[in-house]
């Protein structure tokens, strides 16, 4: 899927075609189990093919119904809101890692702590678990993890004689022999920010102390080392915040850049590609850092969570635990390559052999996990902001982010203080 803030618009054919009513899904209220169970996907045209056969074999096998719906990614958040306030909306739900506690808070979610799904966790990733908790209680369940990687174009490299670079310094030397400006793409949403604010020690909020640490000398550093980078004629972005995806895709997959930094999701696009026709081209490595081996990248994914107030609440959980499993995880890894939750998915043969998860495997263990607040989704849309008018020159890093940190104070996280 494409990672992205959620205002980011959605093209109008899409939107009229997968924008859901609160009228949707499971009724409210308890009782009997329905044995109907709605699910929303919200995984994209590469992925829910497969979410959708699987999660329709495990209805077939447990004995009760599933109806699968897909929804816009970009929008989901808000119908799920909408729908889930008028006791609507779908059973079970695919959400981003960083809805869960926000949907707890608001109470639109089942706890599951004392269910199976909340008691059988010791397979699961440490961060990607953490994504699911709320004030000590579980309220989803871990399907997929990812993070961000270097991609880069084997032949453009070894033509040029470099290798990945390890550092941001090393990336601007690379672009000298990569075509200066054509070394490297950067996307200029905030999710993307992260490798340089995480790589430089930084963060955007220290939720243990309650305090906004989105302006500290770190981040301001971090934003500089990125314009840096469009300074010294090393890398490119787009003028449009609104298209920066799109184009860093179509120039990577066409080969006009040699480097991007993006997840897993983005692999069965570049393979579509002329530059990537043969998959074996495809490199993936670290995202640099100030110093080799200190790179560091944010972690993503999605979990599983069950509306509350599901007429469906036993066939609900019977569907996450059969689309949560070892069997399942491996069949997606396989078939999308996208990253497991589970630690005894990444035993399986056909799992170690795929390429797209093993280059993956320890960019995802050595990722920073974000902070798993109920506010931590709405700290991207001023952060995005600020990072495109950084990397436009329209202001300074440590400009922007003053007015980042006091956008969190008036508006976020009201109760923290700006350390």
């Amino acid at each position: 899927m494409r990672r992205t803030t959620l205002v980011t618009a959605v093209a109008a054919g899409m939107a009229g075609a997968l924008v859901l009513t609160a009228c949707g899904g499971g009724g409210g209220g308890a009782g009997t189990d329905s044995g109907e169970v709605t699910f929303w996907d919200t995984s994209g045209p590469n992925e829910s093919p497969v979410f959708g056969r699987i999660a329709q074999e495990c209805a077939t096998k447990g004995g009760y119904r599933v109806n699968t719906e897909v929804v816009a990614f970009d929008q989901a958040l808000n119908n799920y809101k909408t729908a889930a306030q008028g006791g609507q909306g779908p059973d079970v739900f695919r959400a981003e890692v960083a809805w869960v506690p926000q949907l707890a808070k608001l109470g639109y979610v089942v706890d599951l702590t004392d269910t199976e799904l909340g008691k059988d966790t010791g397979d699961y990733l440490a961060i990607p678990l953490g994504s699911t908790k709320y004030e000590g209680k579980s309220y989803g369940v871990p399907q997929v993890t990812d993070s961000l990687a270097l991609f880069y174009n084997k032949k453009k490299l070894a033509d040029a004689g470099v290798e990945p670079p390890k550092t941001w310094d090393e990336v601007k030397a690379a672009a000298a022999k990569l075509g200066g400006e054509k070394a490297l793409f950067i996307n200029n949403d905030a999710y993307y920010a992260l490798p340089f604010i995480y790589g430089a020690g930084g963060d955007l909020v220290d939720a243990s102390a309650k305090k906004i640490v989105v302006n500290s000398p770190e981040n301001v550093k971090a934003l500089q080392t990125a314009k840096g980078l469009l300074d010294a004629k090393a890398a490119s972005t787009a003028l449009d915040p609104a298209n920066s995806y799109n184009n860093m895709q179509a120039a990577f997959s066409s080969g006009e850049v040699a480097m991007v930094i993006n997840g897993p999701w983005s692999v069965a696009d570049y393979l579509k590609g002329t530059a990537f026709s043969d998959k074996a081209n495809l490199g993936i490595a670290p995202v640099p850092g100030e110093a080799a081996g200190k790179g560091s990248a944010p972690v993503g994914g999605h979990d599983y969570v069950i509306r509350q107030g599901t007429k469906a609440k036993d066939s609900s959980t019977k569907l996450i635990a059969c689309l949560s499993s070892t069997e399942s995880q491996v069949r997606i890894a396989k078939e999308l390559g996208l990253l497991p939750t589970r630690k005894s998915a990444y035993d399986n043969a056909d799992v170690k052999a795929n390429e797209v998860v093993s280059a993956f495997q320890p960019v995802a263990t050595a990722a920073h996990a974000r902070p798993w607040i109920p506010e931590g989704g709405q700290l991207f849309d001023p952060l995005k902001i600020a990072y495109a008018d950084v990397l436009a020159g329209k202001k300074d890093a440590k400009t922007a982010l003053d007015e980042v940190a006091k956008i969190y104070k008036d508006q976020v996280v009201t109760d923290y203080n700006i350390g």
